[in-house]
């Protein structure tokens, strides 16, 4: 008896639920052979705000949260991603038509990437803070400290690798994330958000919206509780959007487009990538006698 397949429909990620989008939208998830596969929450400016909202407020207590622990964290999450290692290899796999070998690479990587920046959260204000030398009897010191809500665009491919290595080194310094994943293959990243959810990841520290990135692109550069912009899109025009609403309120912006095939490289590795999302602030202290 033949019977008909019943389409998952993949919900946003903000403040670590997954609600529908306010307006209702959906968009059939196809591959790149262009199969309908599934369908995905189409994000709107209300949902937008949202996930500011909830970035916001996880903000402070992750903020807060010691090195050491957000070190923990991050490991964890790349225990439940090996955990779900099969999963998001089919899901890769179906979703832009590479091989099972590269898929197999791609979610390795991964793993290997929330690993490697889980180690440089105890390690990157030693590393790039300083103590100064000044012409009085003072302590000075210069440290690193995160500057608040980060909004993170992946390029379309590698649809999961892409995105876990732009996110890594933002959230490791204690900022938090509004992620707009790939608008062609964005069901790795939809499953990747529902790891997230099973790890000890605080909710509200990655938000994840589905949906259609040029329509966004307006809000996210003029939306005045947005510290900073990661793009990692290689798109041209949608980089001059972001670029041009920045001023309103002096975001930072800056750009980790790489090619695809870099993405499989050490070159998204790079500890100063973590500077990007980072102010450094300096503290005087009188020597005591």
């Amino acid at each position: 008896m033949n019977r008909l397949d019943v389409k998952k429909t993949y919900k946003l990620y903000i403040g670590g639920k997954f609600p529908r989008s306010e307006s209702g939208r959906y968009l059939p998830a196809k591959s790149a052979s262009g199969k309908h596969l599934d369908n995905f929450a189409y994000a709107s400016r209300k949902d937008f705000r949202d996930a500011a909202t909830a970035a916001r407020s996880a903000f402070e207590s992750w903020n807060k949260a010691t090195a050491y622990n957000r070190g923990q964290i991050l490991y964890r999450a790349a225990e439940m991603l090996q955990n779900r290692a099969s999963e998001l290899i089919n899901e890769i796999s179906r979703s832009t038509g590479v091989t099972t070998g590269k898929a197999r690479q791609e979610v390795a990587l991964a793993i290997d990437r929330l690993v490697h920046f889980a180690g440089w959260t105890d390690k990157y204000a030693q590393v790039f803070g300083s103590v100064n030398p000044v012409a009085s009897s003072h302590f000075n010191f210069t440290t690193p400290e995160p500057t608040g809500v980060v909004v993170v665009l992946a390029p379309e491919e590698p649809s999961l690798l892409a995105l876990v290595s732009l996110l890594a080194p933002v959230i490791l310094s204690g900022n938090t994330v509004i992620a707009i994943p790939p608008q062609k293959f964005p069901l790795p990243a939809a499953t990747f958000a529902e790891i997230l959810a099973t790890s000890d990841l605080p909710g509200g520290v990655v938000n994840i919206l589905t949906g259609k990135r040029a329509e966004l692109a307006p809000h996210i550069a003029t939306h005045m509780d947005v510290n900073a912009i990661v793009d990692g899109t290689t798109d041209a025009g949608l980089n001059a959007k972001l670029q041009a609403g920045v001023a309103t309120n002096l975001k930072r912006y800056s750009n980790h487009s790489l090619a695809a095939t870099d993405w499989f490289t050490v070159k998204p590795e790079n500890p100063y990538w973590i500077l990007d999302t980072v102010e450094f602030k300096t503290a005087w202290h009188p020597i005591g006698i």
